[in-house]
C-alpha cells in the first residue's frame, strides 16, 4: 500500500512539473499594483460613487460603486475621453472601443472593451457592479485623452450598437491614474 502511494506522489510530481514547464513562457504577466478611479458625479455635481480600474491576471478590473441614483437598471460604459463636461456628458465621447467591434455582449460582432454589465441600483439608490476585461489594460484605458465611466438613465439591451439603447448620460467620472 505504501508503495501504491509513493508512486501515485511520484506520478503527480511528474504530472505537475510536466505542466509547469509546458505553460513557461506562456503566464500572464505578474499584474500591476497602479489603480485608476473615477469618481462619478451627476451633472450638477452631485457625488454618486466611483469606479476604480484595477490590473488583475487576466484582464482589467472594474469596480463601480454608486450611490444615490435612481432605482432600476442602468447602462454602464467605459467611454474613450476623459472629459465629462455637464450637462450631457457627451464630451466623454464613444464607447472605449479599441478593437473596432459592435456593442454588446449578445451581438455576434461585438462586444467592445467598453462595454460592461448593467448595475442594478435598488429602492436605496446604491449598486455595485464588478467585471474582468479580458483585454483591458491600464496603459490602454489611460492613454493620451484618457478615459471616463458613464453610467446612463436606462438598461444596456447588450446588442444594438452603439449604445445598448441606454438612455441619456446622468452619472460621468474621469479615470485617474492613483
Amino acid at each position: 500500500m505504501r508503495t501504491a502511494i509513493m508512486t501515485g506522489v511520484a506520478l503527480a510530481a511528474v504530472t505537475i512539473g510536466g505542466c509547469a514547464s509546458y505553460t513557461k513562457g506562456m503566464e500572464q504577466p505578474a499584474p500591476s499594483n497602479r489603480i485608476a478611479v473615477a469618481m462619478l458625479r451627476m451633472a450638477d455635481g452631485k457625488a454618486v460613487g466611483r469606479a476604480t480600474a484595477r490590473e488583475v491576471t487576466g484582464g482589467l478590473r472594474i469596480t463601480i460603486d454608486a450611490m444615490g441614483l435612481a432605482a432600476g437598471t442602468h447602462g454602464a460604459h467605459i467611454h474613450t475621453a476623459g472629459r465629462c463636461d455637464g450637462p450631457d456628458f457627451m464630451t466623454a465621447g464613444g464607447h472605449w472601443n479599441p478593437a473596432g467591434t459592435q456593442h454588446g455582449s449578445m451581438n455576434p460582432a461585438g462586444p467592445h472593451e467598453g462595454d460592461l454589465p448593467n448595475i442594478i441600483i435598488g429602492t436605496d439608490g446604491r449598486g455595485t457592479l464588478g467585471v474582468t476585461i479580458p483585454t483591458g489594460t491600464l496603459a490602454g484605458l489611460l492613454d493620451a485623452d484618457g478615459g471616463a465611466m458613464v453610467i446612463h438613465a436606462a438598461a444596456d439591451d447588450m446588442m444594438t450598437d452603439p449604445s445598448g439603447k441606454s438612455g441619456a448620460r446622468i452619472a460621468c467620472g474621469v479615470f485617474s491614474a492613483n
